[in-house]
């Protein structure tokens, strides 16, 4: 179903990270709609993004904690679509303060789903992660928790017209904290750490990000967790396309890392289906089986024992076409801290 952008109100959770600032930035240039609500925390974020071009007379700027349930409700007062980003992401920060994590990724996504329903909001997406597949560290165990939560919602909405779903992928090229812009920051010193050089890494833009979260808005019936068909690369490779000058030091896999992203499991592939574009891994419990979703979206089950690893992904990208991909989406700016 399409949805009329200039009649939306839309608000979009950790407006000021990465993520949210190429969504705002993509609402203001091609949608605009009727009002656009960057929630989050930190109100010098949220004073750079004004600074930067970011003030439109249609966005607001709300500070607050998807923490707080209460604030959460007023910020959704009238709101149609909800885009929930915020989030403790950094895999040894919320291994050494796991409460924090548990508040804000759990606690944080139960909040955002009940100020959602109690607000009569429309349609909900959540971003979700590669490391919630799987889990091998805190991060991953409170993001399958949340994906969890939001699914489940679909199951609790009653009478009202309200859809979750969520949105699956793993690295973003150049966002904060990722291995291009670390790559690209010790280039002088003439060699790059690698964690094992056998490493494989699934490749998603900014652009593509933002471009998935609205296709969701437009076409998820509720309960689904999407995930992309993009291609992988190898750190190596990655390092030899920044920086073929340095050397590449072994350093060893670090604490909670994995050698390969999964986003689909041979589990999950009893309730997945193929879009095309997009995997889409279907609710247990849903107003529909796999067959009536096959029909209603022009999908098709994948095989029994399917999995989506990026080690084992057909779709591999070269030296050359990451080294376009790094000067298009990270060194031309696409990439915003």
């Amino acid at each position: 179903m399409a949805v009329n952008w200039r009649e939306q109100v839309v608000l979009v959770t950790g407006g000021t990270g990465s993520f949210g600032r190429k969504f705002v930035d993509i609402m203001l240039r091609d949608f605009q709609p009727r009002k656009l609500i960057v929630f989050s925390r930190d109100e010098l974020k949220q004073h750079e993004m004004q600074s930067a071009g970011f003030d439109s007379a249609s966005v607001r700027y709300f500070i607050g904690d998807v923490r707080d349930r209460e604030r959460l409700l007023r910020a959704m007062h009238g709101v149609d679509i909800v885009v929930h980003a915020a989030a403790l992401k950094q895999v040894p920060a919320c291994e050494y303060n796991p409460m924090e994590a548990v508040k804000t990724n759990i606690v944080g996504t139960s909040n955002v789903v009940e100020a959602a329903l109690d607000a009569g909001v429309g349609k909900v997406v959540a971003l979700s992660t590669d490391k919630a597949v799987n889990p091998i560290n805190l991060y991953g165990a409170t993001k399958l928790c949340s994906d969890k939560l939001f699914v489940a919602a679909n199951n609790i909405r009653g009478s009202r017209d309200i859809r979750f779903s969520v949105v699956r992928y793993g690295n973003v090229m150049g966002s904060r904290g990722s291995v291009i812009p670390y790559f690209m920051s010790l280039r002088r010193t003439g060699a790059l750490p690698i964690t094992d050089a056998s490493m494989t890494r699934f490749n998603i833009s900014l652009q593509e990000g933002v471009d998935m979260v609205l296709w969701s808005l437009e076409h998820a019936l509720g309960g689904e967790i999407l995930v992309p068909k993009i291609p992988s690369y190898r750190i190596t490779d990655v390092a030899t396309a920044i920086a073929p000058e340095c050397r590449q030091e072994i350093v060893g896999i670090r604490p909670g890392e994995k050698i390969h992203e999964e986003m689909i499991t041979a589990s999950d592939s009893f309730n997945t289906v193929d879009m095309g574009g997009y995997f889409a891994i279907l609710p247990v419990s849903a107003g529909y089986t796999v067959a009536e979703y096959c029909e209603l979206r022009n999908a098709r089950p994948v095989a029994a024992g399917f999995a989506y690893n990026s080690g084992t992904n057909p779709d591999f990208l070269t030296v050359e076409q990451l080294r376009e991909l790094i000067a298009r989406h990270v060194a031309c700016g696409e990439a915003v801290d």
